[in-house]
């Protein structure tokens, strides 16, 4: 069957194009305009208000969904409780009306959306940044590659934020799976181009993730530096290094700084017998805070042990703790310094014995075993200098047997030296210091060659004093703001911070120079409770002498628990002896041939008397 041709004002469209382009339809048009633009004006607010109750009939509904299936009658009983008590209130359902509609006009309101995505200035710099990867993270050959001149960034990209002046504050991006992120020469080239693209003047932290072929670079916070000397929450055995980032550690200790209390995330360093990493060594630029960081664990270890100090710089930064209780010395001298490791050493194998000796009759340690002995040697490679010249032993030597075994004889040894003299340090102190500090400006090789891996930071602009990285054993390598610590002695020290090292010191069992001991202090020589009987600081005592005359001129009080005490010498008018070393003020105790230990002064006279 044919079909009907169609009538010709439909196959012929010229009519129709007449009509549309007529002055008479152009008025229709703009007055249904005029008339829609007129019904919204009017009718706006009951738009508003019937848009607004929609998104509250939504949100109920939802909220309702939400409701466990076994608190809903409680919550319908409510609601109709509600609407009974409304009800019954004269001009209630009337002021429920005007509230109901108040709501809906507010929730339908007109809101301003949220811009999202970056501003131009960001797609600028964020493509900058991409054109500035492509060399790095593109290959010949690639038949769809992430990274090309002129490609999408946004694929490249996953994540990005900037602060509020538009610096670049997070990146995660993703990176090929032939790129080479096991190497760190190609990872480090990666982190120089980002740092130099996303603004230097900030330390940044880069988090290679190699199973997901991603990169995130963060923004750090500067390390707080307020955190003064204190008394820190932490068990025996248990001695914090400084203070790091949040997501870092797992842990956080509350803490003083400037005026409020808060909590903040410590380096906790562990010793005794259970560690893995029982001594530790400081490297630094001079003035970067070693010899803070060291004065601050001998505080903290001498609330459960001995502290013995060996200053080789010379320069009394310990003197503070000359005489307090626990300290058994504090050497800056050659021959103080080498009677006092050499003390340290044989007591080290004393308690080896003795703890032995204690496990095989099946009994426990002995209680002076078992308390804590410190050895804090700062620079002691200035010392090896001075026995090289004197031809005398070698400090370090020493050092050797409460390296090896100290961690069994509850001993830790503390080194801290410079970069320039690091060299000169012994194999022993290499080998046995598993826990590393890196403190002051530093580069990523100097850094990696002390802690064994580089750090995952970029370095900052300015470092502070006490600034640096740590890594305990096979750690991650953090980053570390050591507790300012200064000399209290020191003129140029602040009032808190002189008040608040002095609040930890422990107190004076000897006398100052040239001063009496006061009503409340112990008296060095005498028998407990005789404190009439005190002694006369002003007359000499040869030292040497009472050594060489033996057993019967032992210096009463000195026991191996608290230290030996200490014997001040100032000489009578008319009479010479022996110039005492700079800071050797205090006793040391000494073994002699029977095994039995004799206080002895760190002078060169009394080595030599003793043998």
């Amino acid at each position: 069957m044919a079909r009907r041709p169609l009538p010709r004002i439909l196959t012929n469209s010229a009519p129709l194009a007449r009509m549309a382009h007529s002055a008479s339809l152009a008025r229709s048009r703009e007055f249904a305009r005029s008339a829609a633009d007129s019904a919204s004006d009017v009718f706006h607010p009951l738009i508003t208000i019937g848009r607004g109750l929609r998104r509250l009939g939504a949100a109920g509904r939802g909220r309702w969904a939400e409701t466990p299936k076994d608190q809903r009658g409680p919550l319908a009983f409510f609601v109709g409780a509600c609407v009974l008590v409304v009800w019954l209130v004269p001009y209630g359902p009337l002021l429920a009306l005007i509230g109901v509609m108040g709501a809906g006009a507010w929730a339908g309101r007109e809101r301003t959306p949220e811009v999202t995505g970056p501003s131009e200035a960001e797609t600028e710099r964020l493509r900058a940044l991409y054109e500035a990867l492509v060399p790095y993270l593109s290959a010949e050959g690639d038949p769809s590659p992430l990274y090309a001149h002129g490609g999408d960034w946004e694929r490249a990209f996953a994540e990005y934020a900037f602060d509020d002046s538009g610096r670049l504050e997070r990146l995660q991006l993703k990176y090929p799976a032939y790129f080479t992120d096991g190497e760190d020469r190609s990872r480090v080239r990666i982190e120089q181009v980002l740092y130099a693209k996303a603004g230097r003047g900030r330390e940044y932290r880069f988090t290679w993730d190699e199973l997901a072929n991603q990169l995130t670079l963060t923004v750090l916070d500067a390390l707080p530096t307020d955190i003064a000397a204190q008394r820190f929450v932490t068990a025996p055995g248990e001695t914090v290094l400084g203070f790091t980032d949040p997501d870092s550690v797992h842990r956080t200790l509350p803490v003083t700084g400037g005026e409020e209390t808060r909590d903040a995330p410590p380096v906790v360093w562990r010793t005794g017998q259970r560690s893995t990493e029982p001594h530790l060594l400081v490297l630094g630029q001079p003035g970067t805070g070693a010899t803070t960081l060291l004065r601050s664990i001998a505080l903290q270890a001498l609330q459960h042990g001995d502290v013995l100090v060996i200053d080789g710089s010379g320069t009394g930064e310990y003197g503070c703790l000359v005489g307090r209780r626990g300290v058994l010395g504090v050497e800056s001298g050659l021959a103080g310094a080498l009677a006092t490791l050499e003390w340290a050493s044989h007591e080290t194998e004393r308690r080896l014995i003795a703890g032995n000796r204690a496990r095989q009759a099946g009994g426990a340690a002995p209680d002076d075993t078992r308390r804590p002995l410190w050895i804090i040697a700062d620079r002691p490679t200035a010392l090896s200098h001075i026995a090289v010249a004197e031809e005398r032993d070698d400090p370090q030597r020493w050092l050797q047997v409460p390296l090896r075994h100290g961690r069994a004889a509850q001993v830790t040894v503390v080194v801290a030296d410079q970069f320039e003299t690091a060299e000169l340090l012994s194999d022993p102190v290499r080998a046995h210091t598993k826990a590393r500090v890196v403190l002051g400006p530093a580069t990523a090789e100097e850094v990696r060659a002390v802690l064994g891996a580089p750090p995952h930071t970029t370095p900052p602009a300015q470092v502070p004093p006490g600034r640096g990285y740590a890594r305990l054993g096979n750690a991650p390598v953090l980053r570390l703001q050591v507790p300012a610590t200064p000399d209290p002695l020191d003129d140029a020290t602040g009032r808190a911070h002189r008040e608040a090292v002095t609040a930890l010191l422990p107190e004076h069992t000897v006398p100052a120079d040239g001063a009496e001991p006061s009503e409340g202090e112990p008296v060095v020589g005498g028998k407990r409770g005789d404190v009439d009987k005190r002694m006369d600081v002003s007359k000499r005592v040869d030292v040497g002498k009472a050594v060489a005359d033996g057993p019967s001129a032992r210096i009463e009080g000195a026991e191996a628990d608290d230290g030996p005490a200490a014997v001040e010498a100032t000489p009578e008018a008319g009479e010479s002896g022996p110039v005492a070393e700079p800071v050797g003020t205090s006793a040391r105790v000494r073994t002699d041939k029977g095994g039995e230990p004799r206080v002895i002064k760190g002078t060169v006279e009394a080595v030599r008397a003793e043998g």
